[in-house]
């Protein structure tokens, strides 16, 4: 492609040399450029790309985007100035696919918890129904029924618009991911066609990277104020920041909620742990997921599915058979013991409030809640504490243990997560560091009927100390115990 045709959308500053070089591919990892590339130079956090500028011209790179030419020493490409870099290469990444998201019916999924089962479970409806879709999700991506790994929640540009792409060539017409506060801060989305937007709740999280909560929540707005006129906005009524993502919206606004009048309106009628029974706009349906979390989630992708123009009954049939997504509420039992395990995602203190109400609304009286839980490394630390107290309230025995300590010292995550609790509640929380005997425990010590949560990874397969993934899944280690 002609980087003439690449720059067309973007506001350039200063042009040195041609720009009717061919460029036969876009790179922003200056290890993977060769002959032919367009490197673009992007300031992370912890890397300046603008520094690897004269490694790349010698490598082969026929253009450079970058945002200032200070450490550029030696010739031999078209150097483009621009302001962003980063809104430059989803600018580009997005022309140079051939514009996949305008010719794809594309939901982009917000919000601090339950994207992952609202956009995996809107794509399991859409295949159901009979139609061609994608997914992009924290847990993996599909295209079609073909899946891949997934690394991030959202992928980078140049892997987004490459993804869209093989969508579009394999057939499908819709697709949904979920957009994480990283990928519209780092101008990930920058250049996509969005034809609806969905809004699921908003607490604490990311904070180590957003300061505040209030960069945290503009961020994701940011979503829903970039929307075309023609495009929906889902948002949920009941979180207090539902109506304030979509206030400077030009998309058409739908609201959904389990608490109050809204155009799409769920109540629990009855709940067990295989299921529950819900009325939708007057409709009961019976679902094989529980929570009232969950009710919110079928809320969102019920009308979202109506905003898209499906059959309402088809709708609700299709619900009616979704499953669990890997890692959110999944019920693991042992018939021999007696005892029900739930493994959940949940990693901020919201998310385990959500998973322990919904689990004593349900369980039996007489019965116990054992909760095994940690926190991250290297993330926000004002949340441990809180995640403690939340954990310790709602259960009947509080297990702290590791999660990804990555380059902290496990110990000190634990003081963190057990100073949320005062002198009494700290003498019955057990410590149990290593992970696996953490889970071995809760499940030697529980008794018939009662109900072990295993929290905070979920779909993850791995363990993360220092820089290495080691295999772990809570799953399997649930199941060792059955």
């Amino acid at each position: 492609m002609i980087l003439k045709e690449l720059l067309a959308n973007i506001n350039v500053t200063e042009l040195i040399g041609s720009d009717l070089v061919e460029v036969s591919n876009l790179q922003f990892d200056s290890r993977k450029v060769g002959q032919g590339s367009l490197f673009v130079a992007q300031e992370g956090t912890n890397i300046d790309g603008h520094l690897f500028i004269d490694d790349c011209i010698s490598r082969g790179a026929v253009a450079v985007v970058c945002s200032r030419t200070d450490t550029i020493s030696v010739a031999g490409a078209t150097i483009v100035v621009v302001e962003d870099t980063a809104y430059a290469l989803g600018m580009m990444a997005c022309t140079f696919y051939g514009n996949p998201s305008k010719r794809l019916r594309l939901v982009g999924v917000t919000g601090t918890n339950g994207k992952t089962t609202i956009a995996t479970l809107l794509h399991h409806l859409t295949m159901e129904m009979g139609y061609q879709a994608g997914l992009l999700s924290t847990v993996c991506n599909y295209v079609g029924t073909k899946a891949s790994p997934s690394t991030h929640t959202t992928p980078d540009s140049l892997q987004l618009n490459a993804l869209l792409r093989e969508m579009v060539d394999a057939g499908c017409t819709y697709a949904f991911m979920e957009v994480s506060s990283h990928s519209i801060a780092q101008q990930r989305i920058a250049g996509l066609d969005f034809d609806g937007a969905v809004f699921t709740n908003l607490t604490r999280d990311h904070i180590d990277y957003h300061k505040t909560f209030d960069n945290y929540r503009d961020t994701k707005k940011r979503l829903f104020d970039g929307l075309k006129p023609s495009a929906f906005a889902v948002t949920n009524k009941d979180d207090r920041n539902g109506l304030v993502m979509t206030q400077n919206t030009k998309a058409t606004v739908k609201t959904y909620s389990t608490r109050t009048l809204a155009d799409f309106h769920g109540k629990i009628v009855e709940e067990s742990f295989d299921g529950m029974l819900l009325d939708i706009n007057r409709n009961e349906v019976f679902v094989p997921l529980v929570g009232r979390f969950n009710a919110s989630n079928l809320l969102a992708i019920y009308g979202t599915a109506l905003c898209l123009g499906f059959d309402e009954q088809e709708v609700l049939r299709v619900l009616s058979t979704l499953k669990s997504v890997n890692g959110r509420f999944e019920t693991i039992r042992s018939e021999k013991k007696g005892w029900t395990a739930i493994v959940d995602y949940a990693h901020t203190p919201d998310a385990v409030e959500n998973v322990i109400n919904t689990i004593n609304e349900i369980r039996r009286s007489g019965t116990r809640l054992i909760t095994v839980v940690g926190c991250g490394g290297n993330r926000d630390k004002g949340k441990r504490p809180m995640m403690a107290k939340i954990a310790h309230r709602g259960s009947d025995i509080l297990i702290i243990t590791s999660d990804n300590p990555r380059h902290e010292r496990a110990e000190d995550i634990a003081n963190d997560m057990m100073a949320g609790l005062d002198e009494s509640e700290q003498a019955d929380t057990l410590v149990i560091l290593d992970r696996r005997q953490a889970i071995r425990t809760a499940c030697t010590i529980a008794h018939k009927d009662d109900v072990i949560l295993v929290a905070g990874k979920g779909h993850e397969d791995y363990q993360i100390i220092g820089d290495d993934k080691h295999h772990f899944d809570d799953h399997e280690e649930v199941r060792n115990n059955l």
